[in-house]
């Protein structure tokens, strides 16, 4: 099978358009301050927006349809492409004067892994920490959704595009039509970022610090717009709820979102991986709030439980790290690390449990845990009887053989793609935990690791072969390892 480069490049055209007018809006964000970088910001709005009309102007007279192979090319090249144009505020305006630096910044962004290389955020001009917060949030619900709700107006279908963004076991659709599903999809995200961002404020964030933060929690992203963090509202307590919810949400199946909105919240409340997802979070809260109470309690050497305001507080830290993590937002209130060691290698675990199939997390997903488990259980019973057929069950119907290998062939390669990440890392330079805890990190899109790369450091002091490698993780984790790794492949490229 011939690949079609033009369909390919004509649709790079279109992402570089998108991603364009982002930056328009973040250039219109740094005039209304004044920062100082509009021109720069505005500029590489310009020459992002021009390749994009050059590149759908030379291939205006392509064959408007996309194969299998054609789908997973454009996903990983659009998420390339939209990360290496996103560099430009950045290096422009001076803010991350190093190319490999700036495309860390950005791929990160994207990814919504939310790992950073900038030690002091605050000093940034405003314009250019609205566009950081804007690539999470282009990023949260796919470039690639976001492209094919608007490819009806070229003529093509979207289908092939959507499969290889979205490659999980989970095939709901919400309308017939992908492209209306698209749309249905962006709609819900759009409304939960207005949402969020009008409860940040009237719990006393600025308009500012509240979208960008709504951004960053809608697309379990991560960035904040100050140096601690969430952290730096530790006083008040109403803020972290409100994230919190908003992480919970976020990490949920968004089709899920769609049928409460009309009215179906039993078929939410009876869906297996959402009802799965709150007990799992629930019961790692409940530990994690258990080890940080009593552990308060030893030090402080209290014979009597501590009064409201310090248990609210220990269960709120706990709540808040423990969805962060689960949802891979990444957003911290306090360096988890050093809460004991038994937490430490607790959220080391979390890292690797991911949000639901369908929500804006990454991770392995719940579903997929679930399934394995299932199927894990299941092979006792075929042991005992080897001639029964006993297929695995999800929402109370029958998984097929081929999505159960997926999801084993998934796991083995995501534990084998950690352990090769760990390795590089290690070779690098980098210590065992810092080592391990940055290729869990990057892989599954959660931005805090461990080590050197704690909560209250950042990756910044990674080498640069490291921050290259540390991207190439972000994206295949993004991107659920299939669409990536499958171009590494001899057949993919063969003629077919």
């Amino acid at each position: 099978m011939h690949l079609n480069f033009k369909i390919i490049i004509h649709l790079m055209g279109l992402l570089l358009l998108c991603n364009g007018a982002f930056m328009l809006v973040a250039g219109l964000v740094s005039g209304l301050y004044r920062d100082g970088v509009t021109e720069q910001i505005t500029f590489s709005a310009i020459v992002t927006l021009l390749v994009g009309i050059l590149a759908m102007f030379f291939t205006r007279g392509h064959k408007k349809e996309v194969k299998r192979k054609e789908g997973y090319l454009i996903v990983t090249l659009g998420w390339l492409v939209m990360s290496v144009s996103g560099i430009l505020p950045y290096y422009l305006s001076g803010a991350i004067p190093s190319i490999t630096d700036a495309f860390f910044e950005t791929i990160s962004g994207y990814t919504t892994t939310g790992a950073s290389i900038l030690n002091d955020i605050e000093s940034l001009p405003r314009g250019i920490i609205f566009w950081r917060s804007l690539t999470h949030w282009i990023g949260g619900m796919g470039i690639i959704v976001l492209a094919i709700a608007i490819l009806p107006l070229l003529g093509i279908g979207g289908m092939q595009l959507f499969s290889a963004e979205a490659p999980g076991p989970n095939a709901d659709k919400l309308h017939p039509r992908i492209t209306d599903t698209a749309k249905r999809l962006w709609l819900i995200y759009v409304g939960y970022t207005a949402a969020e961002t009008i409860l940040l404020q009237l719990a006393g964030m600025s308009f500012f610090d509240a979208i960008n933060h709504a951004m960053a929690t809608l697309s379990t992203g991560g960035f904040s717009t100050k140096n601690a963090s969430l952290a730096y509202w530790n006083g008040q307590p109403l803020i972290q709820y409100i994230v919190i919810l908003f992480m919970f949400l976020a990490g949920s199946n968004f089709v899920l979102s769609y049928f409460a909105f009309k009215g179906k919240v039993q078929r939410v409340l009876k869906d297996e991986e959402f009802k799965y997802y709150s007990i799992f979070l629930l019961l790692f809260v409940l530990i994690a709030a258990l080890v940080v109470f009593t552990r308060a309690n030893v030090e402080q050497g209290a014979v009597f439980p501590m009064v409201f305001g310090e248990a609210e507080s220990a269960f709120r830290h706990a709540l808040f790290q423990v969805v962060a993590v689960v949802t891979t937002t990444g957003f911290v209130t306090a360096d988890f690390t050093s809460w004991t060691p038994f937490l430490t290698v607790f959220f080391f675990g979390l890292m690797f449990s991911g949000g639901s199939a369908g929500s804006t997390a990454g991770g392995i997903k719940i579903m997929r845990h679930i399934l394995i488990i299932k199927n894990g259980l299941l092979e006792f019973k075929r042991t005992l009887h080897p001639n029964a057929i006993i297929p695995v069950r999800f929402n109370h119907k029958p998984v097929t053989e081929h999505i159960v290998y997926n999801i084993i062939a998934f796991f083995v390669l995501y534990m084998l793609l950690f352990v090769i990440g760990a390795s590089v890392l290690g070779f690098l330079g980098l210590d065992f935990v810092s080592a391990i805890g940055g290729a869990a990190s990057s892989l599954g899109n959660v931005g805090p690791a461990f080590g050197t790369l704690n909560p209250l450091s950042n990756f910044s002091e990674l080498p640069m072969l490291g921050k290259w490698w540390c991207a190439f993780l972000m994206l295949a984790g993004r991107l659920e390892l299939f669409t990536v790794l499958i171009l590494f492949t001899p057949y993919f490229w063969k003629r077919t």
